[in-house]
């Protein structure tokens, strides 16, 4: 079976490593599975795609699209013309994309129109939300898909409620939650953490990116002074995605409590994120992270595609109220957060059987 793997954006890369890395093992032993790894080039900076090759063990791409930035249509745009002409020069029997970035809708129609059957990993997750652009690239590409993998068993309600069927559908667990667990022993202090004297479990991390949240001005403004403000005992670290970083440099904020850096590679940004006081952020993969971890996590949104880690997890979700937000840093700083569990099959085998179920198909 020749699978052409797609990985396009920062999340993609922790995703498909430890399924590459199970398909080795399953080569190792005498597997007819085969792979191609394509890098869209979605994420263009060095920090967001090139550093996990080498931090997540995984070869280098046989291709880089190098599609680079640009508007919704621009860039999915992109991607299928450069992934066609891919797909021509190199066929497959299946393709494979996970997750919810404009690489992996664009990637799943190319692979429709030209007769190639579609996995997705991450398979039918929900915020029932049209204004987030990777809701839409959820319901698309799970409306093309042959194969679903998914984290939890509500992924395949929400499959089944829109035509698929069950023969379809592999609950399998988390491959992010894979690659945590197999790279905790890599985790690295960077160096900010001794350059700003951080103290462990004494320090918040901050990451922001969604358009809700950095898009207007003055929303971002507002939600930047009233966190540096509730934060005075306690350094806030904020790890700048570039197009969050673009906004605050038209604003030019002064705060006393939070220390802008850049995009910190995987192994610094998790020594972060697990050594924590807690997590504020708009991200979907560090709502599973910190969950898994232990780690509070307020998450700036009015929905997640991801509500075990509300249910079960130690994250809370937190719509844009200023005083809903202030309370419930109260109540963190009170000491009054929610236990969290760690969802079922969150157990670093979730490639394994992806790969299972792939050699089954074969």
């Amino acid at each position: 079976m020749r699978i052409t793997i797609i990985a396009g954006a920062r999340p993609n890369f922790m995703k498909i490593a430890p399924l590459i890395h199970a398909i080795n093992r399953s080569r190792e032993k005498g597997s007819s599975l085969s792979y191609r790894l394509v890098h869209t080039g979605q994420h263009y900076d060095k920090n967001l795609s090139d550093t996990f090759f080498k931090d997540l063990n995984i070869p280098n791409p046989d291709v880089n699209l190098g599609v680079g930035s640009g508007s919704q249509a621009v860039q999915t745009a992109n991607v299928m013309i450069k992934f066609e002409e891919e797909m021509i020069n190199h066929p497959c029997d299946y393709v494979l994309v996970v997750g919810d970035v404009n690489s992996t809708l664009a990637c799943a129609v190319v692979a429709k129109k030209l007769h190639t059957k579609v996995i997705h990993v991450e398979a039918g997750l929900r915020s029932f939300d049209l204004d987030m652009p990777e809701e839409i690239n959820r319901m698309v590409t799970d409306a093309l898909a042959d194969i679903y993998f998914t984290t939890t068993p509500e992924a395949g309600y929400n499959l089944i409620t829109t035509g698929a069927k069950n023969d379809q559908i592999y609950f399998v667990g988390n491959t992010m939650i894979d690659s945590l667990i197999a790279n905790q022993s890599k985790f690295v202090k960077p160096a900010a953490f001794n350059e700003l004297n951080l103290q462990q479990k004494n320090y918040l991390v901050m990451t922001l990116h969604r358009p809700s949240n950095v898009d207007e001005m003055d929303k971002l403004a507002r939600i930047i002074n009233l966190i540096d403000s509730k934060f005075t005992d306690k350094k806030i670290i904020f790890p700048v995605h570039p197009r969050t970083r673009q906004v605050l440099e038209k604003l030019n904020l002064s705060t006393q409590n939070i220390h802008l850096t850049e995009p910190l590679r995987y192994p610094e940004f998790m020594y972060l994120v697990k050594e924590s006081f807690a997590v504020i952020t708009d991200s979907g993969g560090i709502q599973e992270e910190t969950t898994y971890l232990g780690v509070p996590c307020l998450t700036l949104r009015n929905n997640t595609e991801r509500p075990e880690t509300v249910s079960v997890g130690t994250n809370m979700l937190l719509a844009f109220d200023e005083e809903l937000i202030s309370a419930t840093i109260d109540q963190l700083q009170a000491g009054n957060w929610k236990t969290g569990k760690v969802p079922v099959f969150w157990d670093g085998k979730a490639s394994e059987r992806i790969v299972e179920v792939l050699e089954k198909l074969a």
